[in-house]
């Protein structure tokens, strides 16, 4: 896959899209077997299966291999196939999966190392390309690991990270992408984060520091993480702060507070949301429950999938789930081919309202 040009300050005419080298075939849009939907402001087409077509797919591909004796393939593996993954679009045309994986507490003893990386490599293949790191997880593990699982596969994973709000406070942003980027084992980053909030007197610092960064190739684009609206506005105001790529916030069916005001106006600003702890964070408390089991389980697929597709119903934002398990990483992977009917979406609108 070709390296689009960093330096880029408008949209490119062939967006970058770290999906297409994912799956067998392209998405054929007038396939009449590939049900299509629309989500976000531009209108892009994204398919996705509908409840007929999705336990269909499941049936069909289980009583194949059931027949031919080979191993099974799951519905996750039916994404990487059949190129129904779900996408998102930034501000400067990079198309990425609408469902990533995180790293918080990767490279930290929870698993085995060889089960991380085989479950941050299975994630890889079924398309939830994104994988979102920082130097501060785990003191600069969580990108160590990484570096092992994309090493000879750069091209294809989308690599963010993060910067503290403290190395921008000293001064120290650049070598803190150094650090970064030599753990990770690579000379670029798609997408550099602060970390969490600055100062609002820091803001020029820091959109300098990310803009040094960018001109120097060592980022492709850069964002922020939890951020409120009245700093994202305050952001706004600052020369070039309008480049921001992205705002990291929690965001889950369990956790819904950016829907009253920090999701409208990164929609109004066609900004892509991306979402941490989708699962409930620590634990994962959404997996037990009982509507999204009890809809994961009419539809063929888990608690974590209906509750990532939920996240990433309207096309503008970004879920990045952590697993350290491969079987996990494949439960999630279902969501990039899941789309919820408008009656399982009132159940849960009506299980888990807006507070």
């Amino acid at each position: 896959m070709s390296v689009p040009d960093p330096k880029r300050t408008s949209a490119p005419k062939t967006p970058t899209c770290y999906m297409c080298c994912l799956v067998a075939e392209p998405i054929r849009q007038n396939d009449p077997q590939t049900s299509m939907v629309r989500s976000g402001k531009d209108g892009v087409v994204k398919s996705a299966l509908n409840r007929r077509e999705f336990n269909g797919l499941c049936g069909a591909l289980g009583s194949f291999m059931a027949s031919s004796g080979a191993l099974a393939l799951d519905a996750a593996t039916a994404v990487a196939l059949n190129g129904t993954a779900q996408t998102v679009k930034f501000r400067d045309a990079t198309v990425v999966p609408a469902i990533g994986q995180g790293s918080a507490r990767i490279g930290q003893g929870r698993h085995p190392a060889a089960e991380e990386e085989e479950a941050l490599r299975t994630g890889l293949s079924l398309g939830m390309t994104l994988i979102d790191t920082s130097g501060d997880y785990g003191e600069g593990r969580s990108e160590e690991l990484i570096k092992r699982v994309i090493a000879g596969q750069r091209d294809r994973a989308f690599i963010v990270s993060k910067v503290e709000a403290n190395d921008v406070a000293r001064g120290s942003m650049a070598r803190a992408c150094e650090a970064s980027l030599s753990r990770l084992g690579t000379d670029y980053l798609d997408l550099y984060l602060l970390h969490w909030p600055v100062s609002n007197a820091h803001f020029p610092e820091m959109v300098a520091g990310f803009e040094r960064l960018r001109a120097a190739s060592k980022i492709r684009s850069w964002g922020v993480s939890n951020f409120s609206v009245r700093q994202m506005e305050e952001l706004f105001r600052i020369p070039q702060g309008d480049r921001c790529a992205t705002n990291q916030v929690p965001y889950s069916i369990g956790d819904r507070a950016i829907e009253r005001d920090l999701l409208p106006w990164c929609e109004q600003h066609d900004m892509p949301v991306m979402a941490y702890s989708p699962l409930g964070g620590p634990g994962a408390r959404l997996l037990r429950d009982p509507t999204l089991a009890s809809i994961g389980a009419a539809r063929g697929c888990s608690a974590a999938a209906v509750a990532l597709a939920w996240t990433i119903r309207s096309g503008d934002v970004i879920a990045i789930p952590e697993s350290g398990s491969p079987a996990h990483v494949k439960e999630n992977a279902v969501a990039l081919a899941l789309t919820l009917t408008p009656q399982e979406l009132q159940t849960l609108d009506a299980a888990h309202p807006r507070r």
